[in-house]
């Protein structure tokens, strides 16, 4: 099953770093209690890495009000041979 990391930004409000755990917690999603968090640091974003099983069942775990600022990346992990099968091309 594919990989992603999902980043979802917010301001910098305090408010608004509540509001975002408070929709994730209303939606009933689990992603929340895998979410990392850059408020601390000033960086008002969150981000998770999770496997599903396509982009589509990713947004549908994203609650509908995060859905149109979050980016969703699939990660891969390349081995040492396909490096050099990319570097040929």
């Amino acid at each position: 099953m594919p990989t992603y990391l999902v980043e979802i930004p917010h301001s910098e409000k305090v408010s608004e770093c509540k509001k975002v755990i408070t929709v994730f917690l209303n939606s009933g999603s689990h992603l929340i209690s895998h979410a990392h968090w850059g408020c601390k640091d000033g960086v008002h974003k969150l981000w998770f890495i999770y496997d599903f099983e396509n982009k589509e069942s990713v947004l549908r775990a994203i609650p509908p009000l995060m859905r149109p600022d979050a980016q969703i990346i699939e990660l891969v992990k390349f081995r040492v041979e396909d490096v050099h099968l990319y570097a040929e091309e």
